[in-house]
C-alpha cells in the first residue's frame, strides 16, 4: 500500500465530496422507491388480475432497486472508511495507485484497471 502522501488533501476532499453527493443521491432515490415497495392489495374489485400482476412486477423491481442502492451505499461508506485509514485509492490486488480518473468515475473502485481486467 502507498501512503496518504500520494493523494493531497484537496484531492481527498474532492473524493469525499463526490462520495457524499452520491450518498445524498441514494437517499433521494430511497425516498422515491419506498412507494413502489408498498404492499400490493388483494382487492380484485380495485385492481384487475393483469393490473395486479403489473403491480407485483413493479414491487419486485422496486425491491431489487433498493437492494442495489443498499449495496452501493455500503461500497460508498467503505470508500469513506478507506479515506479515513489512508488506504483509499490503492489497488487491493497489487497495491498500486488506482488512476484518479477511474476513482472519479467510480469512487468505490478497489482495484486498478489492470487488475480489474485480469491482466
Amino acid at each position: 500500500m502507498g501512503s496518504m502522501s500520494d493523494f493531497d488533501d484537496k484531492t481527498l476532499a474532492g473524493f469525499r465530496a463526490l462520495i457524499a453527493g452520491k450518498l445524498r443521491d441514494l437517499d433521494g432515490e430511497d425516498a422515491r422507491g419506498r412507494d413502489g415497495q408498498a404492499v400490493v392489495t388483494l382487492d380484485q374489485q380495485s385492481v384487475g388480475r393483469l393490473s395486479r400482476m403489473d403491480a407485483l412486477q413493479s414491487q419486485a423491481m422496486a425491491k431489487a432497486g433498493q437492494a442495489r442502492r443498499d449495496g452501493q451505499r455500503r461500497a460508498l461508506i467503505a470508500a469513506l472508511d478507506r479515506i479515513g485509514t489512508g488506504d483509499y485509492g490503492y489497488c487491493d490486488d497489487c497495491g498500486e495507485i488506482i488512476a484518479p480518473a477511474r476513482l472519479r468515475l467510480d469512487p468505490t473502485a478497489t482495484r486498478c484497471i489492470d487488475c480489474a481486467s485480469g491482466h
